[in-house]
């Protein structure tokens, strides 16, 4: 399911546990460190194929996370040609997405990455939340930039990079302003 330009929909999810550290996930039998992410099928929202690819790549369940925040457009990059199966060339042009923050309100030990017949992840580790950039594929790095800015004022005050960060309250009204006239 490509859009008129040539892009597929699908889904970032930037899982955070109780130390904003980030879920990082190493690619099966590759070198190469991701968040998980995947396509968004006919018919599904973007948050139904979050949950999906979230048990299919993590193996964790909607009430192992709370969704904290997801980006208001979708993100996009473009696929090297050369990273393109036959078969797509011509239409596909890369993956546009929307990323959603994932509060882990489990265990580590519920993490599993053999929930699916064919696991994306071989391993896994918690990150800092600006996880070096050098270690994504250069054709998605501008993208998991633009998503961990926008959603980093959820999780740090400021959305500053580290140094002095400290962990917000991520509650309902996080993030927004305060109603005029309120002294908060």
């Amino acid at each position: 399911m490509l859009d008129k330009d040539g892009f597929r929909p699908n889904v970032g999810i930037i899982l955070l546990n109780q130390r904003n550290e980030v879920f990082w996930g190493k690619r099966v039998r590759q070198h190469s460190w991701q968040f998980p992410q995947g396509g968004i099928k006919f018919g599904e929202s973007p948050e139904q194929a979050m949950f999906r690819e979230l048990y299919e790549e993590v193996g964790l369940k909607p009430e192992h996370v709370k969704i904290v925040a997801r980006t208001r457009d979708w993100l996009r990059y473009e696929v090297p040609e050369q990273w393109i199966r036959r078969d797509m060339r011509g239409n596909y042009r890369g993956q546009k997405q929307i990323w959603y923050l994932l509060r882990l309100v489990a265990r580590d030990t519920d993490v599993c990455l053999r929930r699916s017949e064919k696991p994306e992840f071989d391993a896994w580790r918690w990150h800092d939340y600006w996880v070096p950039m050098e270690s994504v594929i250069e054709f998605k790095r501008e993208v998991y930039q633009q998503a961990l800015q926008e959603l980093a004022r959820f999780v740090h005050r400021g959305g500053r990079r580290p140094g002095s960060l400290e962990p917000v309250d991520i509650g309902p009204s996080a993030g927004r302003p305060a109603a005029e006239g309120s002294t908060a």
